[in-house]
């Protein structure tokens, strides 16, 4: 299956299937990418993949090379864009090489934040290799890297030419990867498409079961969303925005756990839960739906609290958000009904304060 988001010059296709990763070469060159290519991966995808991609790349005449940076949230910062800068000069990179990202939403980042800034912009290509990069973080090209005090603090807007997302490879992650990933998917249901949180409410055990119609069915339904969005909103002047349902709290959980704690979809599910009870308690959202989102989340897996965080030290960590309005308003994405939500700016402090010391173990 095909996905085509229509961004004019920028525009690209998402390739969708089971299998895709041995067909790779013929992809890009229908894609139109250049003979040379370099590869960024982590050891722990490499390990199991790269040799894969770069034989199949060569059959197909492609140059392919290969770099490696350490797996893990914490190496997402500009330390290692300085490093991968070096490499590609070593290599002798050029305006015409093409980034490959393959990985999670991690090496999407940085490899997508590396092409925007490298030369002043290359080419890039996604492979991702979790269920939260296949269905949120590889479309879009939104790329960045993290600071000390905040997430994705540090960023650019740069499109791949291509993602090429093959449900096979989930088949090599764990199940906590899997859950984290279906925090995304359920945000699509909630933002955009009652029928599709319907679909995954009766259908979560085939998808946790990693079954290919299933799995092709939630990155499909989750890229048009996402496309869609993107093709209206490119720069998140508006309506992207809604994009960061339940991430506001989510990235504050992150930033002060030191991103060791929780998986992103970990974090953004506790995010989304609170979000939600937010919207009841302002009479915006039917109350009894809140236990449908909960229910499901926990459904899949994934927690709806936290333990160990003051609730005025996540308020604080917010209004560094690089998505605030200013020091003293906070963005924030609630739901009307499921399917449907909007942007609130004038929230108030006590409100968050308390629905968050619900939200504490």
């Amino acid at each position: 299956m095909n996905i085509k988001v229509n961004l004019d010059e920028r525009s690209y296709t998402i390739y969708i299937d089971a299998g895709l990763l041995k067909n790779v070469g013929n992809i890009l060159t229908e894609a139109g990418i250049g003979q040379n290519v370099v590869v960024i991966t982590n050891p722990k995808i490499g390990y199991f993949y790269t040799d894969i991609l770069v034989t199949q790349l060569k059959e197909t005449g492609f140059e392919a090379r290969v770099i490696e940076i350490p797996d893990g949230e914490e190496y997402k910062n500009l330390k290692t864009i300085a490093y991968l800068y070096d490499k590609l000069v070593e290599m002798h990179a050029h305006r015409k090489t093409t980034l490959i990202a393959l990985g999670g939403g991690v090496i999407g980042d940085i490899v997508g934040f590396v092409a925007a800034t490298f030369m002043r912009g290359i080419p890039f290509v996604q492979i991702p290799t979790t269920l939260l990069a296949q269905v949120d973080s590889s479309v879009g090209g939104k790329t960045g890297v993290n600071l000390t005090t905040a997430k994705n603090m540090v960023g650019s807007f740069w499109q791949p030419q291509a993602v090429i997302i093959d449900p096979d490879v989930l088949k090599t992650l764990s199940l906590r990867e899997i859950k984290s990933g279906l925090a995304e998917v359920i945000k699509y249901g909630m933002i955009k498409d009652a029928s599709f949180f319907e679909y995954l409410e009766k259908n979560i055990q085939q998808i946790e079961r990693l079954e290919t119609s299933a799995m092709v069915h939630i990155i499909a339904s989750s890229c048009k969303i996402k496309a869609e969005v993107v093709e209206a909103d490119e720069l998140e002047m508006d309506l992207r925005a809604i994009l960061n349902f339940g991430h506001t709290i989510g990235h504050a959980i992150e930033s002060q756990t030191s991103y060791q704690i929780f998986r992103h979809g970990e974090a953004i599910s506790i995010g989304m839960s609170a979000a939600t009870k937010i919207a009841a308690r302002l009479g915006m959202f039917p109350a009894k739906d809140v236990p449908r989102l909960t229910t499901l989340l926990q459904m899949a897996g994934l927690p709806i609290r936290f333990k160990d965080l003051s609730p005025n030290d996540l308020l604080q960590a917010m209004s560094l958000d690089k998505k605030r309005v200013s020091s003293q308003q906070i963005r924030f994405i609630l739901p009307k009904k499921i399917g449907c939500v909007m942007m609130v700016e004038d929230l108030s402090p006590q409100i968050i304060i308390d629905v968050l010391k619900e939200q504490k173990e």
